[in-house]
């Protein structure tokens, strides 16, 4: 059973769009997942922008994937690396711990996610 960054379950990140390295949903990872698809994020516009600067437009569609593009506030399952890029240059976009995987702890610190979660009623 695939852990969360709590030491729970891996939970669920989104199935609309459906998201993970695996496409099921979660922010799971295996030795084919090379870029480590592992921090569930609720994305936001400004993240949006500075993952095309970066080279990686999620937004555009792109049916020939069955990729309808993202946006602001979908929930994705983006690369570890990634995330702290964004930290780094303040658009880290809000993540969900419980469906974030805890390989995710070998790049970011956990404080770090605490501070960026997304908050839930």
């Amino acid at each position: 059973m695939a852990r969360n960054v709590l030491g729970g379950e891996l939970q669920t990140c989104g199935t609309d769009p459906m998201t993970g390295f695996y496409r099921t949903g979660c922010c799971d990872t295996g030795a084919e997942d090379a870029g480590v698809h592992t921090v569930c994020a609720q994305v936001t516009a400004e993240f949006l922008e500075f993952s095309v600067g970066r080279g990686n437009d999620l937004s555009t569609p792109r049916p020939e994937y069955g990729f309808a593009g993202l946006q602001p506030g979908d929930r994705w399952c983006l690369c570890a690396d990634r995330w702290v890029e964004a930290l780094a240059a303040g658009v880290a976009p809000p993540v969900v711990l419980e469906a974030t995987h805890a390989r995710t702890l070998d790049w970011v610190d956990l404080g770090d996610l605490r501070r960026h979660a997304v908050q839930t009623t």
